[in-house]
């Protein structure tokens, strides 16, 4: 039975899940639409431990959302998570970000496709079954009126994710279900991180790095 802290930072939610056995039972979660990773993140470390009346050396592993997302907020959550785990000397786990947010929509009727806005008509998007397996891998793709047509021709698909506003607006399907205001969060991550940490699927600390899936892109000066 594993006791994992679970970050998630990837979009502008910042939130920490504690979990016990794929088990969430503490979590804090801030949902502002300003990116709050720097202040929240280590609070939110030391609210959920405090509510489960737990330390950090109880802590059996740490899983991070590895990515795709926001390089800044990716860069904050998987630099902490990488120092507690070197400083505590336990195993790090890595969750990729669309898996993790699908989650929230396990066991729908037809497929689901998580997307992350990436700026203009770009986003970040996968496609699952509604049990979860991945359909079609992670891409980086400008959205047409076209897009994911193959899926829609189907049944049901499922979109969520910060990118679900602009394909609404083009996409006419009737097929198509925007699920609104929902962000990968750090409860949707305990079961898959006890998977992993039970198969000793972990990361080596010293190298790993976000899955940005794009060279970031700074702001001229």
């Amino acid at each position: 039975m594993a006791t994992l802290l679970c970050i998630e930072t990837a979009t502008t939610n910042c939130s920490v899940a504690l979990s016990v056995n794929g088990s969430v039972i503490a979590f804090q979660e801030d949902t502002s639409k300003e990116y709050s990773h720097a202040e929240r993140l280590h609070v939110f470390i030391e609210e959920v431990l405090a509510k489960a009346n737990l330390t950090k050396q109880d802590l059996d592993g740490i899983a991070v959302s590895k990515g795709p997302g926001s390089y800044t907020g990716l860069r904050i959550g998987v630099s902490a998570a990488k120092g507690l785990c070197y400083a505590l000397d336990i195993p790090l786990i890595s969750i990729p970000t669309l898996q993790s947010l699908m989650l929230q929509l396990k066991g729908v009727e037809g497929c689901v496709v998580s997307m992350l806005d990436a700026r203009r008509m770009e986003v970040y998007a996968a496609v699952f079954s509604s049990e979860g397996k991945e359909l079609r891998e992670t891409r980086a793709e400008i959205l047409t009126e076209h897009s994911f047509s193959e899926y829609l021709e189907k049944g049901k698909v499922h979109f969520i994710g910060s990118g679900t506003d602009k394909f609404e607006e083009i996409c006419t399907h009737k097929n198509a279900v925007f699920v609104k205001e929902k962000f990968p969060s750090a409860q949707t991550m305990a079961i898959l991180a006890e998977a992993k940490h039970k198969k000793s699927d972990i990361e080596d600390v010293a190298y790993f790095e976000p899955y940005y899936l794009k060279d970031f892109m700074g702001t001229k000066l």
